[in-house]
């Protein structure tokens, strides 16, 4: 039997648990209005960023930047790829923003191609102040070294060809590796010609990497006549392609030349490396695009192309995806006065071919350094 004091004892206890409940409840409101006013602040920042390309690293602190924008835009990690269909449905998720030692990928759910979402790690801003004429960017994976040495060796070390300023600067995205990005970086205090963004550094981010090439010379070297995108395993003719740039019938606006690709459909096959899903590219063929192991253009494009990628899906083609930026942009791809200098395969080595063409591709860094030393020798 139970007395009245006990009941009164047990009302109290009740009465003060409803109490602490009611102030728990009413904490967790506070903590979840916090939150959603955080969540949404950050949104529009993010989105002030993306529309006016305000750079947000400006008011945070780098780190606590990166990590508000990993915590806000993602949603889930994608660790590696299985198939080339798996990297279609992941290609528009798959972001970096991440530091150099960093390997996760983290989706987000907006324009991952688009070069704003990126920031340089290593960056030459200073490099363009000598007004070059013509700027060679090579897209290249961290660890080819061999690669950069035979370029630096060779073409790359032409800085001025028939009294113009030439440069050449490599591309590489994230090592994946705290030693690797060391060595990476005292490469750079060495050469000083790296350029070092944000983005994992693999076959199917080759469009993110072209299109930060292109965002790079839109804002660090806007000054350059030309500029060429031309891969890492190349043999260019410098002397054969300045006079091709020097030609009073070159335009100097809204020109890119290379070799042309017509009348390309898109493969849909998932086994094939070069597949492309229907979401990310409707269209059956690709308009005419330059093929990527090389393409000259005047130095005004890369602004525009940059631009136009914002109404363009990316997919991971990136050759056929600067195609479809030139297509929004009404620009047209021009054949070279010579479609022959621009040679995919040149076969069995004939120096008075490597003598005629503007390039073409090789097998190795030591054929570059081979062929350059014979082409360049007295005759």
């Amino acid at each position: 039997m139970h007395t009245h004091h006990d009941m009164e004892a047990k009302l109290s206890d009740r009465n003060g648990w409803k109490s602490l409940g009611a102030d728990r409840a009413s904490h967790r409101c506070h903590i979840k209005t916090g939150f959603f006013l955080l969540l949404t602040l950050m949104f529009l920042l993010t989105a002030i960023t993306y529309v006016y390309e305000f750079p947000l690293s400006a008011v945070f602190p780098d780190t606590l930047y990166i990590k508000v924008l990993n915590q806000i835009r993602s949603y889930h990690m994608v660790t590696e790829y299985q198939s080339a269909s798996e990297n279609q449905t992941t290609f528009l998720a798959a972001n970096s923003v991440q530091s150099p030692t960093q390997t996760t990928i983290f989706s987000v759910n907006y324009h991952v191609a688009h070069p704003s979402n990126y920031h340089f790690f290593l960056d030459e801003p200073d490099k363009c102040k000598q007004d070059p004429f013509l700027v060679f960017m090579v897209p290249v994976a961290p660890h080819q070294l061999d690669a950069r040495n035979a370029i630096r060796s060779t073409w790359g070390n032409e800085s001025s060809v028939q009294g113009k300023a030439v440069l050449t600067l490599f591309l590489v995205g994230l090592t994946g590796g705290a030693e690797a990005q060391q060595q990476l970086e005292e490469e750079s205090r060495q050469h000083r010609d790296l350029v070092q963004s944000n983005f994992v550094d693999s076959y199917f981010n080759l469009t993110i990497k072209t299109m930060v090439i292109m965002d790079w010379l839109a804002t660090r070297c806007p000054q350059a006549a030309y500029a060429m995108k031309v891969d890492s395993d190349m043999y260019i003719n410098v002397e054969n392609l300045m006079s091709l740039l020097l030609s009073p019938n070159t335009p100097r606006q809204n020109y890119i030349t290379g070799h042309l690709m017509w009348n390309r459909s898109v493969i849909r096959n998932k086994n094939s490396k070069w597949y492309v899903a229907e979401e990310l590219y409707p269209e059956p063929k690709y308009p005419t695009y330059l093929l990527g192991m090389g393409y000259v253009f005047s130095n005004d494009l890369p602004k525009k192309i940059v631009e136009a990628s914002k109404e363009i899906k990316p997919f991971n083609i990136e050759d056929a995806y600067v195609g479809a930026c030139l297509k929004q942009l009404g620009v047209a791809p021009s054949s070279p006065p010579d479609p022959s200098q621009f040679r995919v395969y040149m076969g069995q080595y004939n120096r008075e071919n490597f003598l005629r063409v503007i390039t073409t591709i090789l097998g190795s860094p030591q054929q570059l350094r081979d062929i350059w030393k014979d082409v360049k020798k007295p005759t």
